[in-house]
C-alpha cells in the first residue's frame, strides 16, 4: 500500500526508491529464517509480540503521516526534490517491521531443501532472493500505475482527499488487525 502512496504523491522516481527500501525489508526476515531465528519468533511470545507491536506502532504513525496536509499523500503539480534515503529506509521499515514475514519465510523456504541436504543455507538462499525479485518487480508495477495516475488526481482534489482518508483508514484497519491477531 505505501508503494501506491510514495507513487501519487511524489511520482515514478520515488515509487522505485519505495521498492528498493520495501525489498530491502526483506532481506533481514530471510536471512533469519535461513539462520533458524524465525523459529524463536514462532515460539518465543514475548520475542513475537515486542516485534508485532512494533509493527502496530509503525502503522498507526503511517496512517497519522498520510491523513495529515502535508504528509507522504500530499500531492503536488510540483514534484519536487524528495531525499531518497528517507524513502527507501521508510519502505524498509514497512518490511522489517512485519513479524509474519518471518514467519512466512519459516513456513516458505524449508520446502525448498531435500531432507537428506547437509548444506541447507544454500538451498535456502536460491528461492529466497527469488521471491525478492519477484516481489521487486511487483512493487515497482504497484508504484509505477500510482505515479502513472498521477495527473489524474492532481486534477481532482476531492479525490486526493479521498484516497488519503482511505490510505489512514487501511492504516489504521491494519494496525487493529495487527494487535488483535493471534500469533
Amino acid at each position: 500500500m505505501k508503494l501506491r502512496t510514495v507513487g501519487l504523491g511524489q511520482g515514478m522516481r520515488a515509487s522505485i526508491l519505495a521498492a528498493v527500501g520495501c525489498t530491502l525489508g526483506i532481506v533481514p526476515p530471510m536471512l533469519a529464517s535461513i539462520a533458524g531465528l524465525a523459529a524463536l519468533l514462532h515460539t518465543s511470545a514475548l520475542a513475537f509480540e515486542f516485534v508485532r507491536y512494533l509493527g502496530v506502532a509503525w502503522l498507526l504513525y503511517m496512517a497519522w503521516s498520510v491523513a495529515r496536509d502535508g504528509g507522504p499523500m500530499d500531492v503536488t503539480p510540483e514534484t519536487g526534490s524528495v531525499a531518497a534515503r528517507r524513502i527507501v529506509v521508510r519502505g524498509f521499515l514497512i518490511n522489517i517491521l512485519n513479524p509474519k514475514l518471518s514467519l512466512f519465510f519459516m513456513a516458505f523456504l524449508p520446502q525448498f531443501v531435500p531432507a537428506e541436504t547437509v548444506a541447507r543455507s544454500g538451498h535456502l538462499l536460491g528461492p529466497g532472493l527469488a521471491f525478492m525479485a519477484m516481489t521487486f518487480v511487483v512493487f515497482v508495477g504497484y508504484g509505477l500505475c500510482a505515479a502513472l495516475a498521477r495527473d489524474h488526481v492532481i486534477s481532482r482534489p476531492r479525490v486526493m482527499l479521498w484516497l488519503r482518508r482511505s490510505f489512514a483508514g487501511a492504516f489504521r484497519l491494519l494496525g487493529l488487525r495487527l494487535a488483535l491477531a493471534d500469533r
